[in-house]
């Protein structure tokens, strides 16, 4: 008798530990559900149609812009209502423009295949150092400590913003897998917003784990520049102070401030 409720009881605490790690397990899973997200444009402003847009930051009132192609790259400071550069910085031909970030009052600009990285004096676009790096250059952000990169594949590199070297990877995913072709990057309320490249959808990124926390979806979004299939959308800022989300795209004729609503 007493054996049989010795097997009962224990067989009864094994049933209650695998009900308490299903729920745990479920916890977690159902916690982990990416969110999809539509938007509202709140507002629509001039872009240059001849900026080929590479890299995005909003700070102390304007845009600090980089703009891509051969010949043609350029690191500007933009006044957001007018879609004006008011202060113009022409590359050297052999350099294709790609993300830029503000880090300690400068500037730092990516190139695409040059394995080159430039820093510049925020306030006058003086030129102050360069680096290197061992992969393509596609877009940078900060987390205020350090640098977070990418490279056109699924991950994301983290360098020290005062050696330029590497620190740590994650890789970007989502339930489907991984998630590749990572372009511009803006850092919003501690998640990484990235484009991918040539989709109308923005990743938001848990910059800790690589785990894709939620999309969203820009198909809607439009501009009449896009009959250049090559006009694609690249281009995220945000206003820290204001909480105001920009986008916009290469070549683009409007940038766009959104407010993003969730869906099922």
């Amino acid at each position: 008798m007493k054996k049989r409720f010795l097997v009962a009881a224990a067989a009864m605490l094994i049933i209650l530990f695998s009900l308490a790690a299903y729920i745990v397990l479920y916890n977690e899973t159902a916690g982990n559900e990416e969110l999809n997200y539509e938007y509202i444009v709140t507002n629509a402003y001039p872009h240059d149609i001849n900026a080929f847009t590479e890299g995005l930051v909003y700070e102390s009132g304007f845009l600090y812009e980089s703009t891509g192609l051969y010949g043609n790259s350029t690191l500007r400071k933009v006044e957001l209502e007018t879609g004006e550069a008011i202060q113009l910085y022409s590359m050297s031909p052999d350099f294709f423009g790609e993300g830029i970030t503000i880090f300690n009052d400068q500037i730092i600009q990516l190139t695409w295949l040059e394995n080159k990285g430039f820093v510049y004096e925020k306030d006058n676009f003086e030129l102050l150092k360069n680096f290197s790096y061992p992969y393509e250059g596609w877009g940078i952000t900060t987390d205020g400590e350090n640098l977070i990169m990418s490279d056109g594949t699924a991950t994301l590199h983290f360098l020290d913003p005062k050696s330029f070297q590497e620190i740590g990877t994650v890789e970007v995913h989502d339930a489907s897998g991984p998630v590749t072709m990572l372009n511009e990057l803006e850092y919003v309320k501690g998640d990484v917003y990235a484009n991918i490249f040539e989709q109308k959808r923005i990743a938001i990124i848990n910059v800790q784990t690589g785990e894709v926390k939620g999309w969203i979806d820009l198909a809607g979004l439009r501009d009449p520049s896009e009959v250049d299939l090559n006009n694609v959308l690249n281009g995220i800022a945000y206003d820290v102070d204001g909480d105001r989300l920009f986008v916009t795209g290469k070549r683009w004729t409007q940038l766009f401030e959104i407010k993003l609503v969730t869906f099922d």
